[in-house]
């Protein structure tokens, strides 16, 4: 029998239209703005100033906090401007605006396409390696990868996990690079492996990937610490804490991470793009973005630098705005909506999903018929009418109190509501004062 997580989950439908479209490069506009903040943590300072010439690969800002990253130029250009532009959320944020003028590379920069597995570096140089290269988590959490693999004095870690799940409705851009870059994501494993000091790595696939299944499995075979293992088809599966207690039977306490478990968990992405980083000195400039809709005409996977508008993918793909009720950055379970298609691509977008009108409504709000579904759906055992109910009306102290810090807001509650109650947004702003009240108390 397939693994599987325990708690909760639902089936939505897959619609998986992209997964047999080959990845394609996508050259930049002419004008790119690379945004400060493109991970979890605090926004990289500017070491770039107007008027400054730039090679792709060139350091535009440095990670100064704990938790942050380095981001580096995806084109050879000049620097235009360091200006404010309306992200996903509608919030100004700051972003260096680049005039691109070529593609000419840092000097540093391995471009070849040939495969380097000898791996000479050794655990602490990998890790100062892929700080330096500005990688991140590309599962969409973007937490920095160096951070993820500084093992916390007391603790240690047993296990390395590859996430390639890919549970999120429409998006493939995991499953193709596992077909296109095998080896490259093995030889990434065995990277993150050395860095953690593990013999053991698990590769988890959910099984609607058997091609993506078989091709690693040959290749991890070469490797008796590296295995691949089928998961059954269940959302949010992708989740860290649903992986590893699908792969391992292990449960991550509530409030607490998964090196409490022994467990360190990385998307396929991160893996390959740490093969980058550290066997070709190539940062993390450009990634693969899954296009895709019921109304696209030519759902693609593109591997798009870092920085280009949304608008350029969306054109590509040959979407037909006149049929589009909704354009979200990542996919419909826990993607946003864009206010508009002129939003960059940054680190953390795995895809591009345009609903049609039909598609983009959401349904009347009833009353909730107390059928206690979401409680059943939510894979973190909790109770999202309560904690959705205490939030509208604020009472912030029962939702602290009902651990709505633990929700991993995947948004199987609200998919699998009768009434199409809007739970996942009253307990998504119920997380965030929760946390302001909780940093206001600890200050």
């Amino acid at each position: 029998m397939l693994k599987t997580f325990k708690k909760g989950g639902v089936h939505p439908h897959e619609n998986k239209f992209s997964a047999n479209s080959p990845i394609q490069p996508i050259d930049p506009p002419q004008k790119i703005f690379v945004p400060l903040s493109q991970s979890l943590g605090a926004p990289s300072k500017p070491v770039v100033k107007k008027g400054d010439e730039v090679k792709a690969g060139d350091i535009l800002a440095t990670g100064e906090s704990f938790i942050s990253s380095y981001l580096h130029s995806p084109v050879s250009g000049k620097i235009e401007n360091i200006d404010d532009f309306i992200d996903v959320s509608g919030y100004r944020k700051p972003a260096i605006f680049i005039e691109v003028t070529g593609s000419e590379w840092n000097a540093s920069v391995n471009l070849s396409d040939e495969l380097k597995e000898d791996i000479t570096l050794e655990g602490a140089s990998i890790i100062q390696k892929v700080k330096e290269m500005g990688v991140v988590g590309l599962g969409g959490a973007t937490f920095p990868t160096h951070v993820k693999l500084m093992i916390p004095q007391g603790k240690k870690a047993e296990l390395l996990i590859i996430n390639g799940v890919e549970c999120e409705p429409y998006l493939t851009s995991d499953h193709r690079l596992m077909l296109e870059k095998p080896r490259e994501i093995i030889t990434g494993t065995r990277i993150l492996m050395k860095a953690l000091g593990v013999t053991r790595a698990i590769i988890g696939i959910e099984n609607n990937k058997p091609d993506a299944i078989n091709l690693l499995s040959k290749h991890a075979s070469s490797y008796p610490g590296i295995e691949v293992c089928p998961l059954r088809v269940k959302y949010p599966q992708g989740g860290e804490k649903q992986l590893i207690q699908a792969l391992t039977g292990r449960e991550v306490p509530s409030g607490k991470l998964p090196i409490e478990v022994g467990c360190i968990v990385q998307n396929v992405g991160t893996a390959f793009a740490v093969y980058q980083a550290v066997q070709k000195n190539r940062p993390l400039v450009e990634r693969v973005v899954t296009v895709t809709g019921t109304n696209v005409l030519h759902p693609s996977n593109f591997l798009v630098k870092i920085g280009t508008p949304v608008s350029a993918l969306l054109e590509k793909a040959g979407w037909q705005p006149e049929k589009a009720g909704k354009v979200i950055a990542g996919g419909p379970m826990m993607g946003k909506a864009l206010l508009n298609a002129d939003v960059p691509i940054v680190k953390g977008t795995s895809g591009i999903l345009v609903l049609n009108g039909k598609e983009s409504l959401r349904p009347k709000v009833q009353p909730c018929i107390r059928c206690a579904q979401c409680v059943s759906a939510c894979p973190m055992g909790l109770e999202p009418y309560y904690l959705a109910r205490v939030s509208e009306v604020e009472k912030f102290d029962l939702a602290e109190n009902g651990a709505i810090l633990d929700c991993i807001e995947c948004g199987s509650c609200q998919y699998i509501c009768p009434s199409a109650r809007p739970l996942l947004d009253h307990i998504r702003l119920g997380k965030l004062k929760v946390n302001q009240i909780i940093r206001s108390r600890n200050q």
